[in-house]
């Protein structure tokens, strides 16, 4: 039997946009008061609604709001309420969700043990689980969801992915309320979809002050206090900008008619010259793909894969499949205690070259400096890749000043992967030796072949 309450309702938001109300019967009414921000997210029919916006500026308060009408429309089944850390859901998402659907509406109560809401009257649960653990989303099928705080850093493209495979069946509408915090696929899969037409994106973006709680004084007050003007421009105008520890920051996700290093798919010559960039790990092994135009000396990274459980043997005859025959001549992979898995791998039919250099910092400025001397494009279905490339950042003080190491270094295995290659290749004009050659056609999109 579950307990009926295993999370206190917290006390009224004075800046909430519902409070309840007693008529003179005894009788309670929910009274809304929106601002136009929230107001044109409510009125939008788009079946993925992203909520960007700056701090305090009324988004997760909407959240309760919009998710309950939704299972109104929709009537009873699960649905799912996924934020970027579970510390973070208790600390916001939750709270705001239980005092309204609990404290105000009453319609049912939250369990602690297994993070479900159940209604008490219909056969319907709310889910609750965290970007930083996929695996927690992947059991159900849910009519909607709502996700907050999806523009931090550890709200991964996995975890976006997941949730649009749990709304498939219903085809359920999501609301995405965030702060934009990099350029990761919040802004590459969400909102650059929006802005080139895609009917079933819709992005509301405004201000802090669009929040009438939120004093035009103090907007003021921040933007003369010395703030960097990034910081000002994401957090309080929820506008999406260049943070200052972006490594690769002259990556520009953008197509190369626009000034970019993104193109879209092409049939690729199968005589190109490929060279593969492997970072390894039995969980997570990420091989990256690159093609070279042997007349204008461009690289292409057409191609990713980020797998697991398999052999040095099944990951070789992924590689040379994936190739289909072209000439392959390069490998890089490795660091430089993962010797066993170049000899696993050189075992198994493919000899995997070491990294041009062991040093990390040395590597990522070969790596950036690809994309700065325009020396490679990216083929815009590398998603997981392009991904990386908008959150990969280093540590940056609150006073905007960027510290050394890298955040989550250990989750970017594509990044690696390409680190690997691109060191390899920075140096050389023309092709190296060939590695392998076959007599099929060369790998194509699948919509080509």
């Amino acid at each position: 039997m579950l307990a009926e309450r295993d999370l206190p309702v917290p006390r009224p938001d004075p800046t909430s946009p519902w409070r309840m109300e007693r008529l003179s019967d005894g009788a309670g009414k929910v009274v809304t008061t929106l601002h136009p921000g929230q107001m044109a997210v409510m009125n939008s029919d788009a079946r993925f609604v992203a909520m960007c916006a700056g701090t305090q500026s009324g988004k997760t308060s909407l959240g309760p709001l919009w998710m309950e009408r939704e299972i109104r429309r929709r009537g009873p089944g699960d649905y799912l309420c996924v934020t970027a850390t579970f510390p973070l859901l208790m600390r916001k998402m939750l709270p705001e969700f239980v005092r309204y659907f609990e404290g105000t509406m009453n319609l049912g109560w939250y369990s602690k043990g297994d993070r479900c809401f159940y209604f008490r009257d219909t056969d319907t649960r709310i889910m609750f689980g965290s970007a930083m653990h996929p695996e927690s989303l992947e059991s159900a099928t849910a009519k909607a969801a709502w996700l907050d705080e999806c523009g931090q850093q550890q709200f991964r493209l996995e975890s976006w992915e997941a949730i649009q495979r749990r709304v498939a069946i219903y085809r359920g509408r999501v609301l995405m309320t965030s702060t934009p915090y990099n350029l990761g696929w919040w802004k590459t899969e969400v909102y650059d979809k929006a802005k080139m037409g895609d009917a079933d994106f819709c992005v509301i973006q405004f201000a802090s002050t669009m929040n009438p709680s939120f004093p035009s004084e103090e907007l003021e007050r921040v933007k003369g206090s010395g703030i960097p003007a990034w910081k000002y421009r994401m957090f309080y105008l929820g506008e999406f900008d260049n943070p200052p520890g972006l490594i690769y920051s002259t990556y520009v996700d953008a197509y190369k008619e626009f000034g970019g290093h993104l193109v879209r798919q092409f049939p690729i010559s199968p005589d190109w010259p490929r060279f593969v960039g492997i970072d390894f790990g039995g969980s997570n092994c990420a091989k990256i793909y690159v093609a070279q135009d042997p007349i204008t000396n461009v690289f292409y990274i057409y191609h990713e894969t980020l797998t697991g459980h398999r052999t040095a043997k099944q990951h070789v005859e992924d590689i040379l499949d994936t190739l289909g025959g072209a000439p392959l001549f390069g490998v890089w992979g490795g660091a430089k205690s993962e010797e066993s898995w170049r000899l696993e791998f050189a075992q198994a039919g493919l000899p995997i070259n070491d990294p041009d250099t062991y040093d990390l910092e040395v590597g990522i400025d070969r790596a950036v400096g690809m994309f700065t001397n325009n020396r490679v494009l990216v083929f815009d279905s590398c998603r997981g890749f392009r991904d990386e490339l908008g959150t990969y950042s280093r540590p940056v003080a609150p006073d905007g000043t960027v510290l050394d190491g890298i955040v989550d270094k250990h989750v970017y295995h594509r990044l690696d992967a390409w680190r690997y290659v691109g060191s390899g290749l920075s140096g050389y004009g023309l092709a190296l030796p060939i590695l392998a050659m076959g007599s099929t056609k060369g790998w194509q999109p699948r919509a080509l072949r």
